[in-house]
């Protein structure tokens, strides 16, 4: 049985990717793109709608099935500790950026990394 902080993270995957779906400018707002192009929606439903739900859907499936755990739970924890060091890169390229939204975020990608790797580190 996984932890309570990993179904954290698949409520924050579902959460992302239904609104990234519904409401694509609600993502990017933050960011200082409150409007965007029919090709920027896209992309947002895409990469953060389609592959948010993806991600928790392979949570979900980690859940059920002991042999893929493991595997699952550090891919996902990779794919977030990548884009944290994005955004740290992002910071040293640019400038470094106020706290929210992208150090928020960083923060938040950074704990549910280190949620995933750790219950990957457990026995089932």
């Amino acid at each position: 049985m996984l932890s309570v902080a990993v179904y954290l993270v698949i409520v924050f995957f579902v959460g992302m990717g239904l609104l990234a779906l519904a409401s694509p400018e609600s993502i990017t707002g933050p960011f200082g793109m409150p409007t965007l192009t029919a090709a920027g929606r896209n992309e947002v439903r895409a990469v953060y709608g389609g592959f948010g739900l993806a991600v928790a859907a392979m949570l979900v499936l980690a859940l059920y099935t002991p042999a893929l755990r493991a595997g699952v739970l550090l891919a996902v924890a990779a794919a977030l500790a990548g884009m944290a060091a994005g955004r740290v890169v992002a910071a040293l390229v640019e400038r470094p950026p106020a706290f929210y939204p992208s150090w928020f975020y960083c923060g938040v990608e950074t704990a549910m990394a280190v949620v995933l790797w750790l219950e990957a580190s457990r026995p089932v």
